[in-house]
């Protein structure tokens, strides 16, 4: 037993080292090519980068990840993990595309839903049960597909949204990745574990050179975001899923679990619905870029991309622990309701001094 608890604790430390040696070594060359190929994120009117940079970097990531993912896994105790797989290839190659060549909206919205179909229907990635949602508990097949498919493309999107600053979008997925990625490890779910921490490998190492190197600067990209987006999503998915099988045995069951995940990762979601909502009213496309982004308030402001992030990733990390402790004593709905309020009052306050200042 001693033994194999140690081999689970070298599995996990080198599944981190490998993604995060992959990253690293890789970034340097995607970088010169980039240059040599002229790939860059051009600066415009809405940009907040002054000069010309590669946005290349969720190549590296993926590539860490899948080779990690590919050598650690034992595919015998997560026959779903080729599924998972096929659906990030769907993803990776739109997303490459589209930070080279730029591509429609509705292009990359009809590769996430297949993307979601994949891992949905062969990947073990669906939701079975609303857990208590306005009553109701197991629900339709179909209908289980729905909902999933929208839970996907929500939460690729909320990330393709924070994603304008250095460090927001990797740092968060760093955050929420360690979150689900300590429960399933207190659960025993090993596999998702080395999940969790081959993204946070990753990102560690793509976070070195987009927010602290000068000569070797590169951006995450649409392959980026919405690899960190599904993945996510899918850890999310699982974890509710698992508190269904865990709940008569496990001291670590949530009750309220779905609006625990949504909890954890509140904050690209709601910025994502806040910008929405400020481009209906206003008669834009939703996918027309703007400046209303909470990020883009504080950087006018006078704040610096990394104190930007430092504030996004102490109020994530804090509102996780609080909404985990109130996951304990609170009801679906009421802890659903009270994490809305939260959010709700927090984003009010950048606001209200954005007004007052203007």
């Amino acid at each position: 037993m001693i033994l194999f608890e140690i081999n689970d604790k070298l599995i996990f430390v080198f599944s981190f080292i490998i993604a995060f040696a992959v990253t690293f070594i890789t970034i340097p060359t995607l970088e010169r090519m980039a240059k040599y190929k002229n790939l860059f994120d051009n600066v415009d009117i809405r940009k907040v980068h002054e000069k010309s940079i590669p946005r290349l970097g969720g190549i590296a990531v993926f590539s860490g990840f899948l080779i990690s993912f590919l050598l650690f896994t034992n595919f015998s105790n997560f026959k779903q993990g080729g599924a998972l797989i096929a659906a990030l290839f769907i993803l990776f190659l739109i997303g490459v595309k589209d930070d080279i060549l730029i591509i429609s909206p509705l292009t990359k919205l009809y590769g996430q839903i297949a993307a979601s179909i994949v891992v949905i229907v062969f990947g073990n990635g669906g939701i079975t049960n609303f857990q208590g949602i306005f009553g109701i508990y197991q629900i339709p097949l179909l209908v289980g597909y729905l909902i999933s498919i929208v839970v996907y493309i929500a939460t690729i999107n909320a990330f393709n949204f924070i994603d304008g600053i250095d460090g927001l979008v990797s740092i968060s997925g760093i955050i929420y990745s360690l979150a689900f990625g300590v429960w399933f490890y207190l659960t025993k779910n090993y596999v998702y574990v080395i999940l969790s921490l081959i993204v946070v490998g990753s990102l560690i190492a793509f976070v070195r050179f987009n927010m602290f190197s000068k000569n070797k600067k590169i951006f995450i990209g649409d392959t980026g975001s919405m690899f960190i987006g599904f993945v996510l999503a899918y850890l999310a998915i699982r974890f509710c899923e698992i508190n269904i099988e865990i709940k008569e045995f496990s001291n670590y069951f949530f009750y309220p679990a779905p609006a625990l995940a949504f909890g954890v990762m509140i904050i690209p979601y709601f910025d994502m619905i806040r910008v929405v909502l400020i481009r209906l009213i206003s008669k834009k496309h939703i996918y027309e870029p703007d400046n209303t982004h909470l990020h883009h308030i504080f950087l006018s402001f006078g704040l610096s991309h990394k104190q930007i992030t430092l504030i996004y990733s102490l109020t994530s990390i804090s509102l996780i622990i609080i909404f985990t402790f109130l996951a304990r004593y609170m009801s679906l709905l009421r802890l659903l309701f009270t994490e809305l309020i939260i959010i709700l009052i927090l984003s009010f306050i950048p606001e209200f001094l954005f007004r007052k200042r203007h």
